[in-house]
């Protein structure tokens, strides 16, 4: 570092990559540091999985499309880009989800947290789970609690104090939106810890969840989540960082081949060409060299750990299995349309055999996404162990998914268009052990690289709310660092 600059790069345009250029732009400068940043992404766009189409009086997200409120990070950064004006909640009555149960619609019972009773007059009035089902889960509240606080998996916690047909009628349709992943190998500690906190202090997941204080971050999938979005769509706040970032060199359709690091004499950095102190060397496709200070890495695990691999065991990168999935999005005429919407959508078990996982009737959660006169609905396709349909031709999964509207919804109508999205190893699984083990990737990180970060969607959690969080967090813990 020379004076008061320093070079940043930064690996990756998602979400992630956008929020700390911004971040560390604003942290640095505060700490009274000049940054040169860079900003590196191998594809020809910045925002990730993030996009919005705009078509015939539609808003249409082909990506992600809303956020929960409860997680403030996004809120805030909207705030920070004067886009908050912009944010818009879900259709007030269209708070009902149901769940599929032998090829019929059942309403979600009120009052439930991933399967567990919040209220039990609701679940046990529930035709989603047997009469057997309900008493087993009636068992949590004598079974003796785990009292260990090593890792499980979600799907382990759940059946073990509820039971399988809670798991796989509730818990499962429930979770398939947010990590399309399998229960009985996503861990516990990376996604709802506070479950575990909760068995260990009452004894009981009902009783902890009905008689103590709910912990707020449980309620996912629920009546009591508060969802967002963008009057325009999500693809407004990538547009509003980008507006931001003029100062930043954004560069697209460019690939990091790899990360080195700079010959020191004694405890001084080796000067480089244009006679500054860099630490590091980023070598890109077309054979450029970037020099750099920090560099923050924030492409998909298995990206960076061909980046990492030379430096540190990037055995926790590697464990994390992405999933791939497809949106496939639908409109119709109203007047074709005989169901009555009154919900949000419907969610898929996977032990229901179907092609879709579930199914958002978008015109009716959000009233802004579609003319007055048209049907939206937003399907999925694709989950951990069941994601053959996704590479499917257009034609032949589009059949598929009208299929199921026809067996389920009875929608004998022909789309006005149909428009389909295929996320390729999107959807990060956090596997058993996954907390502790990116804590020791961190840990060897800050001794082998210092002023190497790596987070995003597969490290800390993958709502878009926990990217901004974990970008904001690295690049302000890193200004102040630097400024003592």
């Amino acid at each position: 570092m020379t004076g008061n600059s320093r070079k940043v790069v930064i690996i990756g345009g998602g979400l992630s990559g956008l929020s700390a250029a911004f971040y560390v732009r604003k942290y640095y400068k505060e700490a009274g540091i000049k940054p040169e940043i860079v900003l590196v992404e191998r594809s020809k766009s910045l925002g990730g999985k993030i996009e919005t189409l705009h078509k015939d009086g539609f808003v249409i997200e082909k990506g992600p499309d809303s956020f929960l409120a409860r997680k403030t990070a996004m809120s805030d950064l909207a705030r920070e880009l004067e886009l908050d004006h912009e944010l818009v909640t879900t259709n007030p009555e269209a708070k009902k989800t149901y769940i599929v149960q032998r090829d019929k619609l059942h309403p979600m019972p009120a009052g439930l947290v991933l399967g567990i009773p919040t209220e039990l007059k609701p679940f046990l009035a529930s035709g989603l789970v047997s009469f057997g089902g309900k008493m087993r889960a009636m068992l949590d509240y004598v079974l003796p609690p785990r009292r260990s606080t090593d890792d499980e998996s979600l799907g382990d916690l759940i059946e073990r104090r509820l039971g399988t047909e809670v798991l796989e009628n509730m818990t499962e349709p429930l979770l398939a939106g947010i990590y399309a992943g399998d229960m009985r190998k996503i861990s516990l500690q990376a996604t709802f810890p506070q479950f575990g906190e909760v068995e260990r202090k009452y004894g009981s997941l009902i009783r902890g969840m009905t008689t103590g204080r709910k912990p707020v971050e449980t309620h996912t999938g629920t009546k009591k989540s508060a969802f967002l979005t963008f009057r325009q769509g999500l693809q407004s706040l990538v547009h509003g960082l980008i507006h931001e970032l003029q100062d930043v060199e954004l560069r697209t359709g460019t690939a990091v081949l790899s990360i080195t690091k700079l010959q020191q004499k004694g405890n001084q950095d080796v000067p480089n060409d244009a006679g500054d102190s860099c630490r590091y060397e980023v070598v890109l496709d077309q054979g450029e060299r970037l020099q750099a200070d920090d560099i923050y890495v924030t492409a998909p695990n298995f990206a960076a750990a061909d980046l990492l691999r030379p430096h540190v065991d990037v055995a926790a990168l590697e464990a994390v299995n992405y999933v791939s999935v497809a949106n496939v999005v639908l409109a119709f005429p109203k007047s074709e349309i005989v169901s009555e919407y009154d919900g949000s959508g419907f969610l898929v078990p996977r032990k229901e055999g179907r092609n879709i996982t579930a199914c958002t009737w978008t015109s009716t959660k959000w009233l802004h996404t579609s003319p007055d006169d048209k049907v939206l609905l937003r399907c999925y396709v694709g989950r951990s162990g069941d994601e053959q349909n996704v590479g499917l031709p257009d034609e032949a999964l589009t059949e598929l998914v009208r299929k199921d509207l026809r067996e389920l919804m009875g929608i004998t109508a022909t789309p006005l268009f149909t428009e389909i999205t295929r996320l390729t190893h999107s959807m990060p699984q956090y596997p058993v052990g996954h907390p502790d083990a990116i804590a020791r990737l961190r840990n060897e990180l800050g001794t082998a690289l210092p002023g190497v970060y790596a987070f995003g969607a597969g490290y800390d959690g993958i709502g878009m709310p926990d990217c901004i969080k974990h970008a904001k967090l690295t690049a302000e813990t890193a200004a102040a660092a630097l400024g003592r």
